[in-house]
């Protein structure tokens, strides 16, 4: 286990540079720049400010001296933030993210879950259907569908919840529903036909002619080997939800970093697109390799272990 972790280091290490060089470089190639405004300004003025930020300088000599700094842990000033460093803004906006993230992440696997057992113990009648029917929706809505779907209803007509901020509790509801409800009903599918799949095992018909009863069953003995799938899936969930992020907290007005990078690729703010590049990235390799480290533990022979 001790040497599964070290390469997964290893190779998170490589795919961190290898993210942060096709960004750095495809931020260049993009049209438009960090001081690009709708009214233009001074030449000089523009130079001095490229000269500031040493944008003046060779292509290969600004990204060697970026990987520096991030060694560093010198994410870079903001262009957009005068006065904010990148490292700053993503102290003071990653901890909502992620609580939106956490939040999302327990809906879709309990909600999943449950549905998914309801679906396989009752398979073929009207709660598997329904069960399904609900998988089959939240797979084929995109959360920008739903969202504003969800803020035309709870919000507009019935006043139950607010359409946007982060304040009280209830201001969670609907981003974390928004979110998590595509992940939920993909789960709610994968446990589903990995529990029917269990219950057919001849050691499943062995409990059964003990007497055991058929929660314990379900429980104490099917679920654990059907939620093997889902360990491996957490990893690509996980990804999803941070990916996704960046279209809800746009939808409901949330101030996360997802927001802010979507405003930031707007605005051509090179360092503060890489710094959350960055930060997304290792956030989601680390959620990758403790999935695998779950997995391995449940078990060992299907985690190449």
């Amino acid at each position: 286990m001790f040497q599964y972790v070290i390469k997964r280091l290893l190779e998170a290490i490589l795919v961190l540079w290898v993210i942060v060089t096709m960004t750095f470089f495809m931020l260049r190639i993009a049209p438009g720049g960090p001081f690009d405004q709708e009214k233009a300004i001074p030449p000089e003025v523009e130079e001095n400010l490229k000269a500031y930020y040493g944008l003046n300088e060779p292509l290969k000599k600004q990204y060697i001296q970026y990987l520096k700094n991030v060694l560093k842990g010198d994410l870079g000033p903001s262009f957009k933030y005068p006065g904010w460093s990148v490292s700053e803004i993503i102290r003071a906006k990653l901890p909502i993210s992620l609580e939106l993230g956490i939040y999302a992440l327990l809906f879709s696997v309990g909600v999943g879950i449950v549905i998914g057992i309801v679906a396989a113990n009752r398979v073929n009648t009207v709660w598997d259907y329904t069960a399904m029917g609900f998988a089959t929706a939240g797979i084929c809505l995109p959360a920008f569908v739903i969202g504003p779907i969800f803020i035309l209803l709870f919000s507009i007509h019935l006043h139950w919840l607010n359409a946007s901020g982060w304040n009280a509790i209830s201001d969670r509801i609907l981003p974390l529903v928004t979110l998590g409800i595509y992940y939920a009903a993909y789960i709610s599918r994968l446990t589903r036909g990995s529990l029917l799949e269990v219950l057919k095992q001849d050691y499943m018909r062995t409990a059964r002619a003990k007497g055991l009863s058929e929660v314990r069953i379900v429980f104490a003995h099917g679920l654990r080997n059907a939620l093997t799938p889902i360990i491996s899936y957490l990893g690509p969930t996980a990804a999803g939800l941070i990916a996704g992020s960046f279209v809800v907290e746009t939808v409901f007005n949330i101030p996360g970093l997802g927001r802010f990078f979507v405003t930031a690729a707007l605005n051509r703010d090179y360092t503060l697109v890489l710094g959350i590049v960055l930060c997304f990235a290792f956030l989601i390799i680390c959620f990758n390799m403790l999935a695998d480290v779950l997995l391995a533990l449940v078990n060992p022979r299907k985690s190449g272990t």
